[in-house]
């Protein structure tokens, strides 16, 4: 898997990652303490509305930077986004209102909603080879869990020889670590969209190019499945060790890592499954593994006393994140494989923005059922809804979905690139490939 880090480019983007994941965790950690500090006891929900800001900015933000991203330099937008970060995390340590706070998260998140679509639809123009590129996203997936662990044990090693302020400062290296790495890169050129309109209609036409091709479709629905397994745990990891099993608080960090853990294990096989087996045998497997997962902390929640219920809890725990692995590590591929270099990014920006809607539906979901129903009724509900939005990912993916499909181009001159192995039949020019969301391509088919 490391191979792919011979790339210089690729390597200096993917440690510009690990940089910026790490300063965004000891963010995390230090925004807990900046509003306790600032709201007493009601930090949990300042916390709270923050994480529903932060999902909001994602949602709204990413959909209009891909409507432009391709009309800017890649390079520039990325380092700008990277600096904008950095200034609201330098102003962070000095807020003395919850409304600076909730300003500046959304600063912070809509800059992060601006680089990470952009820096992703750039990984696959870096990396021209699909085996490379599958081992690139499964190094992201890595960083991505790894970060989860690594960074609030960061945390803890400088709060014993800082405040959290210095957690800000922190992040602000990262992010300015960042922004130098991608500097001392040569991204591709993006290719411009041809399509045409006001703001609004090009802001809203990656959402529907997405929408338009079955398998990304059916990716929406499993980014569901996923979302709902994943506020069981990100939402009530802590009530169910807590409150429901009674332990320490920081067994309510091992379970997280069981969590990680499993992630982290299929991330590391998956490129060689991936060259043997498609993409939609193994996420909807992945999907039907969520699904039967959902059986433990049914079980667990129903149950009144038992030791074995820890251990069965890490194993679920572990199980959601193998299987959510299996369903988020391929997605690039289809991603890829749906697009052309014209475009891409805003197809890239439209999956980031509906993917985290999914996640704003479930986190409060989660949060608020669990609070007011009980862990059960909460467990049930987002079974339900994995389980409905699993099935609709195999009614929407077709079996045969890699073979590629033969269409007609009307409106093209012999001379468009898009058209030079197209065969002229009356009415224009018929050619067969893998089925692509762009302004070539209308969304009516």
């Amino acid at each position: 898997m490391l191979s792919v880090l011979r790339h210089r480019t690729y390597r200096h983007l993917f440690a510009a990652q690990v940089i910026a994941l790490a300063g965004t965790g000891l963010a995390t950690v230090a925004l807990g303490l900046l509003a306790h500090d600032v709201a007493g006891a009601d930090a949990g929900s300042v916390l709270g509305t923050a994480l529903a800001i932060k999902m909001v900015a994602y949602v709204l933000i990413a959909p209009a930077v891909g409507a432009v991203a391709d009309r800017l330099p890649r390079r520039a937008l990325l380092v700008g986004a990277d600096l904008i970060r950095a200034c609201a995390a330098l102003a962070l340590p000095f807020v003395d209102q919850v409304w600076q706070v909730y300003a500046l998260i959304f600063v912070l998140q809509a800059a992060s909603a601006a680089f990470l679509p952009v820096f992703q639809a750039a990984v696959p123009e870096v990396l021209p080879d699909e085996r490379d590129y599958t081992r690139a996203l499964s190094l992201s997936r890595l960083a991505y869990d790894l970060e989860s662990l690594a960074s609030p044990a960061l945390a803890a090693v400088l709060l014993s020889v800082t405040t959290y302020s210095g957690l800000f400062a922190g992040t602000v290296i990262g992010f300015v670590g960042s922004a130098a790495l991608v500097v001392s890169t040569v991204l591709p050129r993006a290719v411009a969209s041809p399509r045409t309109g006001g703001l609004c209609r090009r802001t809203t036409a990656g959402v529907r190019s997405f929408c338009a091709v079955p398998r990304l479709r059916a990716l929406l629905a499993l980014d569901l499945v996923v979302a709902a397994a994943g506020a069981v745990v990100l939402v009530n990891t802590v009530v169910y060790v807590r409150d429901h099993l009674g332990r320490s608080a920081g067994d309510v960090a091992v379970a997280l890592g069981a969590y990680g853990a499993g992630s982290m294990a299929v991330a590391l096989v998956l490129p060689r499954v991936l060259d043997r087996v498609s993409d939609r045998a193994v996420m909807l497997r992945g999907a039907l593994v969520i699904a039967l997962v959902f059986a433990g902390p049914a079980v667990i929640s129903a149950a009144g006393a038992g030791d074995w219920r820890w251990p069965a809890l890490l194993t679920a725990w572990a199980a959601f994140g193998a299987a959510s692995s299996m369903v988020l590590a391929p997605a690039g591929r289809l991603l890829r494989r749906s697009s052309g270099p014209a475009g891409r990014t805003e197809l890239f920006a439209a999956r980031f923005s509906l993917s985290h809607a999914c996640w704003l539906l479930a986190y409060p979901l989660a949060g608020r059922l669990g609070a007011t129903a009980g862990l059960l009724p909460a467990v049930i509900a987002l079974w339900v809804i994995a389980c409905a939005a699993g099935v609709l990912a195999v009614r929407l993916w077709p079996p045969h979905d890699a073979e590629p499909v033969v269409h007609l181009h009307t409106g093209l001159d012999a001379g468009h690139p898009h058209v030079a192995d197209a065969a002229p039949v009356p009415g224009g020019w018929q050619h067969s490939h893998d089925l692509v969301a762009d302004a070539l391509h209308a969304p009516a088919r």
